[in-house]
């Protein structure tokens, strides 16, 4: 029995592609460790070219079909190379920090790499836009996406935004949304003690409120930051627990979205036979 017969990864339908339901984030892969600059820069330097390659063909083998990235000019070289070696993964595009609020002109530019589906950053452009009160810049932004012929996502980390984007029934077609809102618990933290905490605070009621909002929209959801940026995978049985946590509190139409880190053990493969036995289960 092949390797992905064995895993089968479940898919559902996502506008008019079939996805499954983990796919491939890109964190790992060039170097947003989301812990500190010596692991990012570790990260960097273990993700050759060939190496992402490598993962690309390993991510097909298990039945993970789609990959999220940032557009950079790293990332988009990588990806038109795995589709001349004849990669068939489905791309989701993720614009980079908050270049698509400076210059709305380079969704454009973005479209031009085949995206299935385009997303402005969920901090540096949706999340600047609703501090800012520029909810209008942000829906320009979307239907300029919706002017490629991709589908239109909307990545999300405050909650409030998508409760603005449902009542106001915007024209999206998907929402990234993350389990942990990390500028929220910073606040929170700031409150309490006074001044700012040394890095990133991931608090766990967070992820209840986020899937409430989940399940409550029709629309499909890409489920990011899971595994709290690596925060919770120092046993098979916690990162289970995680997976099952999601899944569990999602809807069985929404999608895993998970960064994969190749260097020390086989997470695609370990993380996709997870996946695969809680959605039978």
């Amino acid at each position: 029995m092949s390797t992905r017969n064995a895993i089968n990864v479940p898919t559902v339908p996502f506008g008019e592609y079939n996805i499954s339901r983990l796919i491939m984030g890109d964190n790992p892969i060039y170097g947003y460790s989301h812990f500190n600059q010596l692991l990012s820069e570790h990260q960097r330097e273990a993700n050759t070219s060939d190496q992402v390659m490598a993962t690309l063909r390993r991510a097909e083998e298990v039945g993970i079909n789609a990959w999220q990235n940032t557009l950079t000019e790293r990332s988009a070289a990588d990806l038109q190379r795995y589709r001349d070696e004849g990669g068939a993964i489905h791309y989701f595009c993720l614009s980079g920090g908050g270049n698509w609020y400076e210059d709305p002109s380079l969704i454009d530019e973005a479209a031009r790499h085949g995206p299935i589906g385009m997303a402005p950053h969920g901090s540096g452009v949706a999340g600047r836009c609703l501090k800012e009160n520029r909810l209008g810049h942000l829906r320009d932004i979307l239907k300029r996406i919706r002017n490629t012929g991709a589908m239109v996502g909307l990545s999300v980390h405050n909650p409030r935004l998508i409760d603005i984007a449902e009542a106001e029934d915007w024209d999206i077609d998907y929402y990234m949304t993350a389990l942990y809102y990390l500028e929220g618990a910073q606040k929170e933290f700031e409150r309490k003690f006074g001044y700012p905490p040394l890095g990133e605070i991931y608090l766990r009621e967070h992820r209840d409120r986020m899937c409430r909002i989940i399940r409550n929209t029709a629309k499909p959801c890409i489920v990011f930051k899971v595994l709290a940026a690596g925060r919770t995978i120092n046993s098979k049985d916690r990162i289970r627990e995680e997976f099952g946590f999601a899944l569990n509190n999602i809807k069985t139409s929404d999608v895993l979205l998970v960064g994969m880190y190749q260097k020390f053990n086989d997470q695609l493969g370990e993380n996709a036979a997870t996946v695969a036995d809680l959605c039978r289960a």
